[in-house]
């Protein structure tokens, strides 16, 4: 796995994909905006994204409620946008310092999502990796079901 390191510590970049049968604008849109990420952004049948919020600007945050729909478990997920380029790619930083980098990129048979993230130390990294796909996955499919 790839790792980058930051400042006395490395960590470990995980990749995950998903080609999504949409055009570039469709699928940047679905992506950032408010009123579709509450439609996909979870990771199993159990859990929702009851609001988020989307400032997309460099220095502005994104924010989002995921929780368990039995409200057993929630958080907010929140970051701050620091590179955009708009219906091609964005980076983000989480509070703790991890990076994420979703990239599109036209196909001939839609658009291929690249998101690259810092994975996080207290869960191993193939959980992360389930997890983040999952979320893709849902992603996809609410993009092509509309």
């Amino acid at each position: 796995m790839p790792l980058q390191t930051t400042g006395n510590m490395s960590v470990e970049i995980v990749k995950i994909n998903a080609l999504v049968n949409a055009d570039v604008n469709k699928a940047w849109n679905c992506y950032v905006q408010p009123e579709h990420i509450v439609k996909w952004n979870f990771a199993s049948d159990d859990w929702q994204c009851p609001w988020a919020e989307n400032d997309l600007r460099i220095g502005e945050t994104y924010k989002a409620r995921m929780e368990a729909k039995d409200g057993s478990f929630g958080f907010e997920f929140e970051a701050v946008y620091i590179a955009i380029t708009e219906a091609e790619s964005f980076t983000y930083v989480m509070p703790d310092g991890r990076n994420v980098m979703v990239k599109f990129t036209p196909q001939e048979n839609g658009t291929l999502i690249e998101v690259d993230f810092d994975a996080e130390t207290q869960n191993p990294v193939e959980l992360q990796r389930q997890g983040w796909q999952a979320i893709l996955n849902n992603y996809k499919a609410h993009t092509e079901a509309i």
